[in-house]
């Protein structure tokens, strides 16, 4: 049966309409502490019974979200994917240590003594200053996510990391997934030591792919790919003081591969739309319906607090901020979910001269 809602018409009397049962794709992107905003999002986006989720990719805190989600899934369903993303980010909440999951927006936002730490790093690798390779966040996973849920969800899982020795993106699905490997997805090389898998090393996975889009266009159920950014597209102006100018350029660092993916996508749709090449991949990309939610706003007003402050009343409020930004894009952009692109790739992620080109979004 068809999930129900109710609206009123003009005259004040209560309709029932019935939806049409919608399956997307995710992308999730890193962002540290911030990822309790995705936490947010995804928490109102499963509250939607017409709304099914097919596949995720995501990297760092977008991976730890992913697995969360598909790990309460396989359990009981959406119910169970909102219990999990709360249990996990809970246990991130009430750790009684600094859990390492981003580097900080500003130094002058943290306490004394983490910024002595953190300066450090700028002169000690983490081989020196943590040669026991304690990392607080594997207790957390290892006591929150059952990888036996994982392998057998209905989910499907895209997990990137970073290859140390060659910079490029490894991407790995719910069957081999492990504590171990969402650790590599969000470790941070000034942090937390590179964690080696099968005799490879591996580091953040925003390095290389935040998030990693080309694995949800190979195959599965849904058109439709919406992507949660939690780093600002652009900035204004140029920064002057040196925590800002570092910030800036991790941020693009962070931003590059994605918004060069992206690039490549829009450039790929308009080529197999003019119907040039037809094959198999040109056709998935060519259908493909993409959506954005976007958390530059959010981000901003948040960059006075502590950006690793991980205690439990900062990612609630973050939490909350994420939920009700989701039900704004749903009242706004919900409805074109299996009808039609709601966003404009070429003039979002063309370059300057691409901009204003009209896209040739599919009728249906």
């Amino acid at each position: 049966m068809r999930p129900v809602f109710f609206s009123r018409r003009d005259d004040g009397m209560w309709i029932e309409k019935r939806i049409k049962m919608r399956i997307v794709n995710l992308a999730l992107q890193g962002g540290g502490a911030l990822g309790a905003l995705t936490w947010g999002i995804l928490d109102r986006l499963l509250q939607e019974s017409w709304l099914a989720v097919d596949g995720i990719s995501g990297s760092s805190a977008g991976a730890m979200n992913a697995v969360a989600l598909a790990a309460g899934w396989a359990r009981d369903g959406r119910d169970g994917a909102r219990a999990q993303l709360e249990s996990f980010w809970t246990a991130v909440g009430k750790a009684s240590y600094a859990v390492p999951l981003s580097h900080p927006r500003r130094a002058d936002d943290l306490p004394s003594s983490s910024r002595f730490l953190l300066g450090l790093t700028r002169f000690f690798s983490p081989y020196q200053l943590n040669p026991l390779d304690i990392n607080p966040l594997r207790r957390i996973i290892e006591g929150t996510i059952d990888f036996e849920l994982v392998r057998r969800s209905p989910v499907r899982l895209f997990v990137g990391a970073t290859r140390v020795r060659t910079g490029t993106l490894r991407v790995f699905g719910n069957a081999a997934l492990t504590a171990e490997h969402l650790l590599a997805s969000a470790c941070l090389p000034a942090i937390s030591r590179a964690v080696v898998i099968d005799g490879e090393a591996y580091w953040d996975g925003g390095y290389a792919g935040n998030p990693a889009i080309y694995p949800l266009l190979d195959g599965g159920s849904a058109k439709d790919i919406v992507v949660v950014l939690l780093l600002p597209r652009e900035r204004p102006g140029a920064p002057t003081r040196a925590e800002g100018i570092r910030a800036r350029v991790a941020e693009i660092h962070l931003n590059a591969t994605f918004l060069r993916e992206m690039h490549a996508i829009a450039t790929a749709q308009q080529v197999a739309r003019r119907g040039w090449l037809r094959g198999p991949l040109e056709r998935r990309i060519a259908g493909a319906r993409f959506h954005l939610i976007e958390t530059e706003d959010l981000v901003n007003r948040f960059a006075a607090e502590k950006a690793m402050d991980t205690s439990l009343p900062f990612l609630i409020r973050l939490r909350d901020e994420g939920r009700e930004r989701a039900a704004d894009w749903l009242r706004q952009q919900g409805p074109a979910i299996g009808r039609r692109s709601s966003i404009d790739l070429p003039a979002l992620f063309g370059d300057s001269e691409e901009r204003g080109v009209e896209a040739c979004a599919p009728s249906l």
